[in-house]
């Protein structure tokens, strides 16, 4: 073929954007998947483009380019999307995610922030073509040329039946697969994307009256006869839950060079119960997620928040478990209570009070709403008026100012980092949580000199995450190597701290059994004496078991799960399974697929009771 020959042919339109999908494929399974020439690509995602321009030559008589440059701008935004929304949540995106458009567009800062440069590339075809065919004259006169393969549609209608044929042997094969990562990869990104559209929710239903408490214990491994020594110690105080944002377990006790990152958090934990072995549990919704689980114990929907999904029953809860037993609620966020829906959560959830924007103000705003320091110092007044109202009350209290991208303004810094930690993602990510820290201390301090510290259990605890695997660079990778003394593992990741503090209450203690979000619940009810026999729930009072199994969604694949076995992440099914020892103390991972079994059984049953409790409108009859 002679080189004039090959240009003609290269200039194609079907040539053409066949070499610039390919391209784009490469840059996309590079970030997403660590290949760096994933030749794969070429049989999962090639012929979902030639199905879509085999329809184009086929029935496009005029305007066929700009079918082409439509399509193509389709599927760039469609691979930049699966990009950076992996960098962000460490899952595949999929339509779903358009449900929570306007928050992911809220934390615009945060996605992009995630964002290495090269990562524009591939938007460079799209720049040029536009340019070119609609600012410059022979892009013009292209345009109106009447651009044939030389081929006659019949043979693009055999191309598209074979196209087809290749998507359907990429997806169906892989239908069956617990792990979406593994799946998209299997299938192919786009193939992936259209199998979720087309694909129906096979979720069985299980009957309300065969999910049981004694049900779900036997699953979880409970022995429900067990009581804590400190069973109802608490009881007829103040229950103050505090919810520190994107707080993980490895900064309490940390030095940089012979500083402390948290020395209130750390001074607070002499004369607490600590947990080190507790774990996230939310998905999309992240820090509402948390909300949702803590106060319900129940495990997340399977797909999106459940501020989106939830919302519309009456759910059982803490605060109406503990305004039945005589509590005044109230919570309080600085942010807007629209904000991922949480106006309607709250109605869900039963809080009597909330305060948002509306009472905190705009007063030393960073990110989202007013700083830590100001949530924490008119809530110290809010609760002081509580606390003198003559019956108890539980407030939950979230912090934000620690949230990603962590770049808090210059004059809230209040430690300075060694050298090597300034300009990383890990640096930013600790010395805002040394500032949330310093924002804590002066709250403890309020609280003492009001009246409220010493009449009050206090529970504090990471939401989530806030340095996910997968949006770490290589000198933040060696950062997290130089603290934890070993290569940051998910079970690090997922690894959140949780504190009990009561004066007179409890003392210093370590325990080092598996716990999450969905424990605190009944382990507060323990701890007040309040019982939760009529409260149907997934977690366990901490303070009275040794074992524990949570499943986990989202954030790890389906199917996984967190047990004092280890941290499991199946693969297409259990038998390609990947293991990892937990976060503190672990041993050599041993999980099942008994607790596999369970952990799929025990979401199950949390999905199919949630989804057959009454509406709102249907609870106030």
């Amino acid at each position: 073929m002679s080189s004039n020959t090959l240009k003609r042919w290269i200039i194609k339109p079907f040539v053409f954007f066949t070499i610039i999908f390919v391209l784009k494929s490469f840059l996309a399974w590079g970030v997403i998947f660590g290949d760096i020439l994933p030749w794969k690509s070429l049989i999962t995602e090639i012929p979902f483009a030639w199905a879509l321009f085999c329809i184009i030559e086929r029935f496009a008589s005029k305007r066929k380019l700009g079918y082409y440059m439509t399509v193509n701008l389709l599927v760039t935004a469609i691979f930049f999307a699966a990009i950076m929304y992996f960098k962000y949540y460490g899952v595949i995106v999929t339509y779903h995610a358009a449900e929570q458009v306007n928050q992911v567009t809220a934390v615009r800062n945060s996605v992009f922030s995630l964002m290495d440069p090269y990562y524009l590339l591939i938007f460079t075809d799209v720049i040029v073509l536009g340019f070119y065919f609609f600012f410059n004259k022979n892009g013009r006169d292209y345009k109106k040329k009447k651009i044939n393969l030389g081929s006659g549609k019949g043979r693009f209608s055999i191309l598209f039946a074979v196209s087809l044929a290749l998507c359907l042997f990429n997806i169906l094969p892989n239908k069956a697969s617990m792990n979406e990562i593994k799946k998209a990869q299997e299938m192919g990104i786009l193939n992936y994307e259209a199998y979720t559209i087309f694909a129906k929710d096979k979720t069985e239903i299980i009957n309300a009256s065969d999910i049981t408490q004694d049900a779900i214990n036997t699953l979880k491994g409970v022995r429900a006869e067990d009581h804590s020594s400190l069973q109802g110690v608490a009881k007829g105080k103040n229950l103050i839950i505090i919810q520190m944002e994107s707080f993980q377990n490895f900064l309490l006790g940390l030095k940089l060079d012979g500083k402390e990152v948290t020395p209130n958090l750390n001074r607070l934990m002499e004369s607490s119960l600590y947990f080190p072995n507790f774990y996230q549990m939310v998905g999309q919704g992240n820090t509402s997620d948390a909300e949702f689980v803590v106060n319900t114990s129940f495990y997340i929907p399977p797909r999106g928040a459940a501020t989106m999904s939830y919302v519309d029953k009456t759910l059982p809860s803490l605060p109406r478990l503990l305004q039945s037993n005589g509590y005044q609620t109230a919570t309080f966020h600085t942010n807007d209570v629209e904000f991922w829906n949480r106006g309607e959560l709250y109605s869900s959830l039963g809080w009597e009070h909330y305060y948002d924007h509306q009472f905190f103000g705009d007063e030393d705003v960073f990110f989202f709403g007013a700083s830590d320091e100001v949530l924490y110092r008119k809530t110290a007044g809010k609760l002081k008026e509580m606390n003198e109202a003559g019956q108890p009350f539980y407030s939950q209290i979230i912090s934000m100012s620690a949230h990603h991208p962590f770049t808090i303004p210059a004059e809230k810094y209040r430690m300075k980092l060694p050298e090597r930690y300034e300009g990383t993602f890990v640096g930013d990510y600790i010395r805002s949580q040394n500032y949330a820290d310093e924002a804590f201390g002066q709250f403890v301090a309020e609280l003492k000199a009001n009246g409220v510290w010493d009449n009050s259990l206090i529970m504090i605890y990471g939401d989530h995450m806030g340095l996910p695997i997968y949006s770490l660079d290589h000198d933040d990778k060696a950062l997290m190597q130089e603290i934890y003394g070993h290569d940051y593992s998910y079970a690090n990741m997922m690894n959140i701290p949780l504190i009990i503090h009561g004066g007179g209450i409890t003392k210093p203690q370590v325990l080092d059994q598996v716990g999450g979000e969905i424990d605190i619940m009944p382990t507060a009810a323990g701890l007040l004496g309040v019982s939760m026999e009529n409260n149907l729930h997934f977690g366990q009072d901490l303070l009275s078991e040794s074992v524990n199994l949570l499943p986990q969604r989202y954030y790890l694949p389906s199917g996984s799960f967190i047990a004092s076995s280890g941290l499991l992440i199946p693969g297409s099914s259990f038998e390609d399974n990947t293991q990892y020892p937990i976060a503190l103390g672990g041993k050599t991972p041993a999980a099942t697929e008994d607790e596999y079994n369970r952990a799929l059984r025990l979401l199950q049953l949390s999905d199919s009771y949630v989804t057959q409790l009454p509406l709102k409108a249907e609870g106030k009859k």
